[in-house]
């Protein structure tokens, strides 16, 4: 088929993505389709990203980095030309890393490359020494008895390949979300893990781990995927292992974060504000570029094209969440601030920088419509429209699950767990032309969620 031919099919099955709609299939709007596909030449999210990784780099959250990116973020905003641009700060915890270091002292001494997770408590400063106990899944671990485990360093693997949704990240994540908290109260002295990530680099995965309260915290560390398949073939040759662990990590206490806001204000106060978020934090062995100054490139840029356009019916708000990596302290914080205000829609880009391949919504009956209309001004730039749930992301879905409209824009997630948390987060794997294609959705659903006639009311339980 031709390309005209491909893309007239494919506007015309665009379907209303709520799973009750029931509407006609819709054509493209003409001035939505000319906004979209000038943003396809953005330059501004490129710009942002670039700009936020290089002048900024890490930023982990509570920490000075952090503030400075706020600062820069507040001076960027304000120079696009973005209205009630400000920062909203509160106070979090904050852990910062410290020294990071294990091998296997028998049957095969040899380094080991890991890093710490989050919140892991530390070793003494000269490390510990104990035998490993080997699990290839969290479910293993969960089924194994406390005396296979007590003194020991728990290792646990699994088997995460890579998905365009991103699936396997909670099929597996729970290794590292909640692994080193069980492996505690089962008598671990400490816990390593196989990098929750997809690669084949040696570079390994960080994020958080919680602690059950109550639960004394253990030293934990994530291998890189090539050093745990290394550790699980040791293990293979059926000799009793140990390694050496040293992490002295530490929590630093109560620090300021903040967020930062913006706004498109729109002509009609009464419609109210669609509220669309990336997190300006990151993990502090990359520079933040896929997980999330890409986001925030990608949502400043979509808006700064609607507000170029002329005045939006509905208030446009950009939230740069801080301290999404370390506990969505800043989408919490932001939701008990402004819990009380009209926002009829939420919207989140947190899943790097590759393609939207998929747009997704929660819709009242009465805006259904707009779903549609969103699902067809899409499909031209090869997203499609499909039923299913919608969540906006962390830094709003606190919102979302107090009955605001969301519409989630599918990122392909098929590399994105080989750079997530990674040293390897860096601007080089950002690829131009994905990039503005994000605007160019993002820029198109905007343009037909913020001059909706519908009325955007809250979604009740049985829609």
């Amino acid at each position: 088929m031709t390309r005209h031919l491909l893309l007239a099919a494919a506007a015309a099955i665009a379907l209303p993505v709520t799973a009750s709609a029931q509407s006609m299939p819709t054509v493209p709007d003409a001035e939505v389709s000319a906004l979209r596909d000038a943003a396809m030449q953005d330059e501004y999210a490129w710009d942002i990203t670039e700009g936020l990784t290089t002048e900024i780099g890490p930023r982990l959250a509570g920490t000075e980095a952090e503030a400075r990116a706020r600062d820069w973020a507040v001076a960027k905003l304000t120079e696009m030309g973005f209205s009630n641009v400000g920062i909203e700060t509160y106070d979090m915890p904050v852990w910062v890393r410290g020294e990071e270091h294990g091998a296997i002292t028998t049957p095969f001494p040899q380094p080991l490359t890991l890093t710490a997770l989050g919140n892991s408590a530390a070793t003494p400063p000269e490390g510990i020494e104990a035998e490993v106990v080997y699990f290839a899944s969290f479910a293993e671990m969960m089924a194994a008895p406390a005396d296979a485990i007590e003194g020991k360093i728990v290792f646990v693997s699994h088997d995460m390949q890579p998905t365009q949704d991103g699936s396997g990240y909670g099929n597996y994540g729970a290794a590292r979300f909640v692994g080193p908290s069980f492996a505690s109260q089962k008598g671990a002295v400490a816990m390593v893990i196989k990098s929750i990530g997809t690669d084949n680099h040696r570079t390994p995965h960080t994020g958080g781990t919680n602690f059950a309260q109550g639960v004394e915290p253990i030293p934990a560390a994530a291998l890189s995927v090539p050093d745990a398949e290394q550790l699980e073939r040791v293990f293979e040759r059926g000799q009793p292992v140990r390694m050496t662990l040293t992490l002295t990590p530490r929590q630093t206490g109560m620090h300021e974060s903040g967020n930062v806001v913006a706004e498109v204000p729109g002509s009609d106060p009464e419609a109210g504000i669609v509220l669309i978020a990336c997190h300006l934090d990151s993990w502090d062995l990359g520079t933040g570029a896929i997980d999330d100054g890409a986001g925030c490139g990608i949502i400043a840029a979509a808006a700064k094209h609607i507000m170029d356009a002329g005045q939006p019916r509905r208030t446009i708000r950009i939230l740069f969440a801080g301290a999404e990596e370390v506990g969505v302290f800043g989408g919490d914080a932001y939701y008990e601030a402004h819990k009380g205000e009209k926002i009829v829609l939420v919207s989140e880009s947190d899943f790097g920088a590759d393609r939207v391949w998929k747009v997704t919504s929660v819709l009242p009956e009465s805006a259904e419509p707009v779903g549609a209309r969103v699902a067809a001004a899409l499909a031209p730039i090869g997203v499609v429209g499909a039923q299913g749930s919608a969540h906006g992301g962390a830094d709003v879905g606190m919102f979302a699950r107090n009955g605001v409209a969301v519409i989630d824009l599918h990122q392909d997630g098929t590399r994105y767990f080989d750079l997530h948390h990674t040293p390897d987060d860096t601007l080089d794997k950002v690829d131009p032309e994905q990039l503005r294609q994000n605007v160019a959705a993002w820029t198109a659903m905007l343009a037909v969620v913020a001059n909706a006639p519908e009325e955007i009311g809250p979604v009740t339980h049985a829609e």
